[in-house]
């Protein structure tokens, strides 16, 4: 009555046939096996093996009085060797279900966000100088996944990676000559391509005037875009001298310091004003500086150009439904607050 397997009969045999004995009787246990391969190590053999042991558990109990040594030694060998493989093969199926499963999580968020946001999502971003853009753009392009365009630094890496539109514009700058609208779209039209730039993107410094805004939807419209959001940061001209004066800059990263408002943690006064030598970045350690349009005098005649040229612009795009001001003259925290609301 005591179980004697073959010696000769390898393990992957025995358990093959106790899965044959299970799947008959319960042929649920034997999808599994079908899969993920009959000549892999299956969960459903594991399966197999596992309900051949509990079935036969009593059994053995019963008979160990009766066996032989050298018999129970043997079942017993068999039941621990098929236990281990059972449970070996179960871990894998466990990893591969949780790796699964956060797979799966992870595209059902960003599946969401896409949905959320679709279409392709085509910002433009004004203020005036010192209403914080530096500031709450980078959130929203983090939030949103999608870049923050600057003409400028386009311009610049266009030039530099020599693409057609760059070296028309290099030729430009070198003869002394404005770089033009179509120019400057072209970059632009060059830039968006990029996947980065698949879910959307935010323009900053571009349209500046109403034929430039006309001409960013003339190219737009070529692929069936359009511009999809437009915010306008909002500040009274009377608060801004103050933001303006004490404004700091890191120049390679943009980010953007404030002596009263949000100071470097190197900074250190000297009669109640800041030392420059201590004004320092606070992720690079490397010098801040100060726009040489950063003052005063200089303010005035920039806010005049501002309104100018942003009053048609927003105009233009309000009958789209697609502009929001967003009152920018409150804690950082809270615009942030009212642009996700926006978004």
């Amino acid at each position: 009555g005591c179980p004697r397997p073959d010696p000769s009969t390898t393990m992957r045999s025995f358990l093959s046939s106790q899965a044959r004995a299970v799947s008959r009787s319960s042929p649920a246990l034997a999808a599994p096996s079908r899969a993920f391969g009959q000549d892999s190590a299956s969960v459903g053999l594991a399966a197999a093996a596992v309900a051949a042991a509990a079935i036969a558990g009593q059994q053995r109990q019963e008979e160990q009085a009766q066996c032989s040594p050298v018999a129970f030694i043997a079942a017993a060998a068999v039941s621990g060797g098929a236990a281990y493989y059972a449970k070996t093969t179960i871990d894998a199926e466990t990893k591969l279900r949780d790796e699964a499963e956060a797979g799966k999580k992870a595209a059902e968020e960003k599946t969401a966000l896409f949905e959320k946001y679709w279409p392709r999502k085509i910002m433009i971003i004004f203020g005036p100088p010192g209403a914080g853009k530096g500031t709450q753009a980078p959130k929203i392009e983090s939030m949103l996944g999608i870049p923050q365009l600057s003409t400028g630094d386009m311009l610049r890496a266009a030039v530099s990676a020599k693409t057609p539109v760059g070296l028309q514009a290099k030729e430009l700058m070198a003869a002394g000559k404005l770089v033009g609208d179509d120019v400057v779209c072209g970059i632009i039209k060059e830039r968006i391509q990029n996947d980065d730039c698949k879910s959307g993107f935010i323009l900053d410094g571009f349209p500046r005037t109403l034929p430039q805004s006309k001409a960013l939807d003339a190219m737009l419209a070529e692929n069936g875009e359009g511009v999809t959001k437009v915010v306008a940061l909002e500040v009274p001209d009377s608060i801004l001298e103050e933001r303006i004066t004490g404004r700091w800059i890191h120049k390679k990263s943009g980010r953007s310091y404030h002596v009263k408002f949000a100071p470097p943690k190197s900074m250190q006064l000297v009669d109640g004003k800041p030392d420059p030598a201590s004004m320092l970045d606070d992720e690079t350690g490397e010098p801040l500086m100060q726009r040489p349009d950063d003052t005063a005098a200089a303010l005035v005649q920039r806010l005049k150009s501002y309104h100018s040229s942003t009053t048609p612009i927003l105009k233009h795009y309000s009958p789209k439904g697609i502009v929001s001001g967003i009152n920018a003259n409150q804690k950082p925290s809270q615009v942030w607050s009212d642009l996700l609301s926006m978004l």
